[in-house]
């Protein structure tokens, strides 16, 4: 299993929300290059970078800094959400060097926007869908649609979509642990990989995600908990690994 470090951007510094509100941020750093060079040398396979104020604006705003980490590690497999929604925004993030976009809001409130993506750049879409209470939220979590997650996911599968990010936004920065049975449902309802978000506290939210692998849950997305220190991701990362 795969555990992603997230690196979310606001106003071109690292930070990390509670339950993405905006206004209840903690900034861990002036330097996100740095930081992702931190997590880098402790194992990382992938890196989360999410351009929060893009996602409240609807275009990039932190594409400048993104470009940068992936300038700085051109090997390494870098998936990027946030403000996401038309091609061009696509083209220019595949273009500086990363693997995967994620779409978000645009994959709700227009879902045909996915289909029409996955074929234009194949294998390298991911939709990330924020739930609580198996709704879905939209337009930076500041709206609960109607649509259930489970047959969001089903469509988004058929669209070709490489993976889906799952985030219990309830639980997401407030270090309460992971929704595993919710995030295991949601794997066994599809084909494809879902990466869990939201939540990951310790190592025994590791364990349990780790437990349910099988069941189609390719990877966690580690945030508050490694920069407080919660988890130790080299440690961690050894862990999963088995060395």
């Amino acid at each position: 299993m795969l555990l992603i470090p997230a690196i979310d951007l606001k106003q071109g510094k690292c930070v990390r929300l509670r339950q993405g509100r905006m206004e209840d941020d903690t900034v861990f750093s002036d330097d996100p290059v740095a930081v992702a060079g931190r997590w880098v040398e402790a194992g990382a396979k992938r890196l989360h970078l999410v351009d929060l104020d893009g996602a409240f604006a609807g275009k990039p705003v932190n594409a400048a800094v993104i470009r940068d980490i992936a300038a700085a590690f051109p090997d390494l497999p870098i998936q990027v959400g946030g403000g996401i929604r038309d091609e061009e925004t696509i083209d220019t993030y595949l273009a500086a060097g990363v693997q995967y976009v994620i779409i978000g809001t645009k994959a709700v409130s227009a879902p045909h926007f996915v289909g029409d993506v996955c074929a234009e750049f194949p294998g390298h879409i991911i939709v990330g869908l924020d739930a609580k209470d198996g709704k879905v939220a939209i337009d930076g979590w500041s709206k609960l649609s109607h649509h259930d997650i489970i047959d969001l996911a089903q469509h988004f599968e058929r669209d070709g979509v490489e993976a889906i990010v799952y985030t219990d936004i309830s639980r997401d920065g407030m270090m309460q642990g992971v929704n595993v049975d919710a995030t295991r449902k949601l794997a066994r309802a599809i084909t494809i990989p879902v990466i869990a978000s939201g939540g990951v506290t310790d190592m025994d939210d590791i364990r349990a995600l780790q437990a349910a692998a099988e069941d189609g849950i390719m990877g966690a997305i580690l945030g508050r908990a490694i920069y407080e220190g919660r988890i130790d991701l080299a440690a961690a990362n050894a862990w999963v690994s088995g060395d």
